[in-house]
């Protein structure tokens, strides 16, 4: 009987522990994940960007070719 209530409460630790190591994991899982979305909107914007800058250059020849003819 005593040596029942240790490994219980030996195995209610681990359990504990164990808990705890699961939160900072998916807390840093969380950052990693949210790190990479970020990473991901910036090069999304800096895409746009080159694509607005395309745009205007390709408007700017097709206005100076209808002002030559």
């Amino acid at each position: 009987m005593f040596h029942a209530k240790w490994m219980m409460l030996a195995f209610a630790c681990l359990l504990a522990l164990a808990a705890c190591g699961d939160k900072k994991d998916s807390a840093q899982r969380e950052q990693e994940a949210q790190k990479a979305i970020q990473e991901g909107m910036q090069k999304e914007k800096q895409m746009f960007e080159g694509m607005q800058k395309g745009v205007e250059e390709l408007e700017k020849k097709a206005a100076e070719q209808t002002k030559k003819k």
